[in-house]
C-alpha cells in the first residue's frame, strides 16, 4: 500500500520549530484492564490526529512452515468486520479526509490512520472493530492471497534487486527466526487452512499484545472516554504468547553466497551481525554507516563512484531489530567492473576506518545529520506516534522518545572506530554476489 497525504506533509512542516522550542514530547500512558496499553500525546499545532495500533507480532513469530503469516494479516486486517463491509475500511477513512496504512517487520505489525482531528472517534471505532472481531472468511482469505502473491511478484521477484534483502537474511542467519523476511513463501499461505488464520488472529491480535497511540490535536478527557467506550470491552486473549529465541550462534568465519537474478549490473553486498536495537553500539554503527555512504561527500560515493568509478550506486545502513540485527553495505558495479574488484574496493574503505578511524569533519557532519533527522521525525505527528509505539513495544519505556537523542550524542569518534573493529570483520560477515542470470 502506498501512503499519500500531501496536505499533512505540508502542515507538519510547521511543527519543526515547535519541537525545537519545546524539546520534550509530553504524553500520558495507562493500561486498560484487558492489558491494552494506551499512550496519548497532545499537539494542537495542526488540526490532525494520528491513531495507531502496534501489535507485537512479526515474521519472527511465524512457524517456519508458515512464513508470510504476519504480512498476510497486515492485508487481512482491512477485510472489515460485522459492522464494516468488505472493501469499506480504507474507503471510510479516505471519505472522511484521512489516510490509512500498515506495515510489517520481523518484530511487529503497525497500523495507523491520519485524519482531521474531528474524526478521532471514527478511527478509534474502526481500530476496535478489527481488534474485537475481524472478518476472517474464505472470500477475504482468497482475495488477499491473490493480493499478496501479486505484491511479491511485482515488488520482489520482478524488481531488479527486489530479492536482495531476502537473500541477505537467508544466508547470514542460520538458526534465528530472522532467517526469513516478512514477505514469506506464497506456497505456505496457499497451504494454510482457515483454522490456522483464525488461530493466529486469536493468539496475537489481542489487547495485551498491542499498544494504542493517539497523537495530535485531541481533547485528552474525551479521547480517554472514547478509548474506554470502544476498547475496554474487548476481552483478553486466551492463548500464551511465546517470544521466540532470536539469538544466533556466533559466526567464526566469513560466509559467501551468490544469487542469480534478472539484473544488468551485478551488486556486491557485505552484511554483518550487530547487537539488538537499544544497544549503545548500534547508535555508533548507525552513525558510522552514514559516514560511509550517506550523501555526496560520503566515503563510498567519493571514492567508489566519483573517483574510481567502480560503482554506479552505493549504500550503507543499519537494519536494527529487537534481537541481533544487521549492518549492510553494498555497491552496484559499474559497467565492466568485476564483482571481486568491487568487493575489494568496498572492503578497503571499511578497512581504512578500522585502521585510521574517521576525521573530525566527518564526525561533526554525522552529528548534525543525526540530530536533524531525529528532530525532523519528531516534528511529524505520524513520526511521534510510531516512536511512542515502538519505544513501548520493544523496551516498555515510552520515555525513551525524549532521551534517545542523547544516546547518539554520547557516541565519540573513538566509538566509531571501535565498533568498526569489533563488528565489521570478515569472520562476522556475509559476502553476497547478486549477479545476472
Amino acid at each position: 500500500m502506498k501512503r499519500i497525504f500531501f496536505s499533512i506533509c505540508l502542515l507538519a512542516a510547521g511543527s519543526i520549530a515547535a519541537f525545537a522550542q519545546e524539546g520534550q514530547i509530553k504524553f500520558q500512558e495507562y493500561d486498560l484492564p484487558n492489558g491494552l496499553h494506551v499512550i496519548l500525546h497532545k499537539d494542537t499545532a495542526t488540526p490532525i490526529v494520528n491513531v495507531s495500533v502496534m501489535y507485537h507480532v512479526g515474521s519472527k513469530n511465524e512457524d517456519p512452515q508458515r512464513t508470510g503469516f504476519a504480512h498476510f494479516f497486515e492485508h487481512l486486517m482491512f477485510e472489515g468486520s460485522p459492522n464494516i463491509k468488505r472493501e469499506e475500511y480504507m474507503k471510510l477513512i479516505q471519505e472522511n479526509g484521512g489516510v490509512v496504512n500498515a506495515n510489517t517487520t520481523q518484530d511487529r505489525t503497525y497500523y495507523f490512520e491520519e485524519l482531521p482531528s474531528n474524526q478521532l472517534e471514527l478511527a478509534l471505532w474502526m481500530e476496535s472493530e478489527r481488534m474485537l472481531h475481524l472478518k476472517i472468511d474464505s472470500v477475504g482469505i482468497e482475495t488477499q492471497r491473490k493480493v499478496v502473491k501479486e505484491e511479491k511478484k511485482q515488488r520482489y521477484e520482478n524488481s531488479p534487486y527486489g530479492q536482495l534483502m531476502d537473500q541477505v537474511f537467508h544466508n547470514l542467519f542460520s538458526q534465528s527466526p530472522y532467517r526469513w523476511t516478512p514477505i514469506g513463501k506464497e506456497q505456505y499461505i496457499d497451504q494454510a487452512k482457515y483454522s490456522e488464520f483464525m488461530d493466529f488472529y486469536k493468539k496475537y491480535y489481542v489487547p495485551e499484545n498491542a499498544v494504542l497511540v493517539i497523537a495530535g490535536d485531541i481533547n485528552i478527557p474525551q479521547a480517554k472516554s472514547w478509548v474506554e467506550k470502544y476498547f475496554a470491552g474487548i476481552p483478553k486473549g486466551t492463548q500464551t504468547i511465546e517470544r521466540p529465541d532470536m539469538t544466533e550462534p556466533k559466526q567464526n568465519k566469513e560466509k559467501r553466497a551468490t544469487f542469480h537474478a534478472d539484473v544488468q549490473l551485478p551488486a556486491v553486498v557485505l552484511a554483518y551481525h550487530i547487537p539488538p536495537m537499544g544497544d549503545p553500539d548500534v547508535y555508533a554503527l548507525e552513525m558510522l554507516t552514514k559516514i560511509l555512504a550517506q550523501g555526496s561527500s560520503s566515503r563510498f560515493q567519493k571514492n567508489l563512484v566519483d573517483k574510481d568509478q567502480k560503482a554506479v550506486d552505493v549504500g550503507s545502513f543499519v537494519y536494527p531489530l529487537e534481537g541481533p540485527g544487521v549492518a549492510i553495505m553494498y555497491g552496484i558495479a559499474a559497467q565492466g567492473v568485476d564483482t571481486k574488484e568491487l568487493e575489494k574496493a568496498l572492503k578497503n574503505q571499511i578497512e581504512d576506518v578500522v585502521k585510521n578511524g574517521v576525521t573530525e569533519d566527518e564526525f561533526k557532519k554525522v552529528q548534525n545529520q543525526t540530530e536533524f533527522e531525529f528532530a525532523t521525525q519528531n516534528a511529524r505527528i505520524n513520526g511521534i506516534g510510531e516512536l511512542l509505539a515502538t519505544d513501548y513495544t520493544y523496551f516498555k519505556n515510552t520515555g525513551l522518545v525524549n532521551s534517545e537523542l542523547q544516546k547518539y550524542q554520547k557516541v565519540t569518534r573513538e566509538d566509531l572506530q571501535r565498533v568498526a573493529k569489533k563488528y565489521l570483520t570478515s569472520s562476522n560477515s556475509l559476502v553476497l554476489y547478486y549477479v545476472g542470470k
